[in-house]
């Protein structure tokens, strides 16, 4: 059984890895089970989406159907399981200085970038085409992009079921740590949008930090 290790201190000293990933960027890395990923908006109010797939099988991968519906929440959140397609426990969100993370409004891509925001916009980046480029690194295509994962993105839903991205409420520093239950190949998209405000209208640098659970 995996430690529970949401209360203990975490010295970046003792980290396994450590990585700046560069605005509107992809990373992508197998973590461990047991190993604790922080994910870090380091200038603030950037969005972050993020894959999960079965290292051992990636036709199981992270569900937001299963996670919403098994918890009964809209939102992710502190304590959240991220659940996978074969109904198994992938992840756990361990630790959150944010508070508001999204798993509905999924990922930008150039073809909804020019029916949201016009044609002159179709073919600025976007968060599809980066998961397109590091789920290669793993023999995977397109056909394997599922509903993400938006850490740091702020989507409330109205009571009548409409939502919409509006301005973050992530301040420099905030962080999200996922604790693994599985092998998982963690895949991430530092959000390039700059037509909504997920972004502040200027994606920035986050920062990644994985830790072994026994280096705590």
């Amino acid at each position: 059984m995996t430690a529970d290790v949401s209360s203990l201190p975490r010295d970046v000293s003792t980290a396994i890895y450590v990585s700046d990933i560069a605005a509107e960027r992809p990373w992508s890395r197998v973590v461990k089970r047991g190993q604790t990923l922080r994910i870090v908006d380091s200038e603030g109010q950037q969005a972050v989406d993020a894959l999960l797939y079965c290292a051992e099988d990636t036709a199981e991968r992270y569900s937001t159907q299963d996670t919403l519906r098994t918890q009964g929440s809209a939102y992710v959140e502190l304590g959240t399981r991220l659940i996978s397609n074969h109904g198994r426990v992938m992840a756990r969100i361990t630790a959150d200085t944010c508070g508001r993370h999204d798993s509905s409004a999924g990922c930008c891509s150039c073809e909804s970038n020019a029916v949201r925001f016009g044609e002159e916009t179709k073919y600025q980046h976007a968060c599809r085409e980066n998961f397109i480029l590091e789920l290669s690194k793993y023999g995977m295509t397109k056909r394997d992009i599922v509903a993400n994962l938006n850490f740091f993105m702020n989507v409330p839903i109205n009571p009548d079921g409409k939502f919409t991205v509006v301005d973050g409420i992530s301040a420099p520093g905030n962080h999200v740590e996922v604790t693994m239950e599985l092998d998982v190949i963690f895949v991430i998209s530092n959000c390039p949008q700059v037509n909504n405000p997920c972004n502040g209208f200027s994606p920035t640098p986050i920062r990644v930090i994985i830790w072994d659970e026994d280096r705590f």
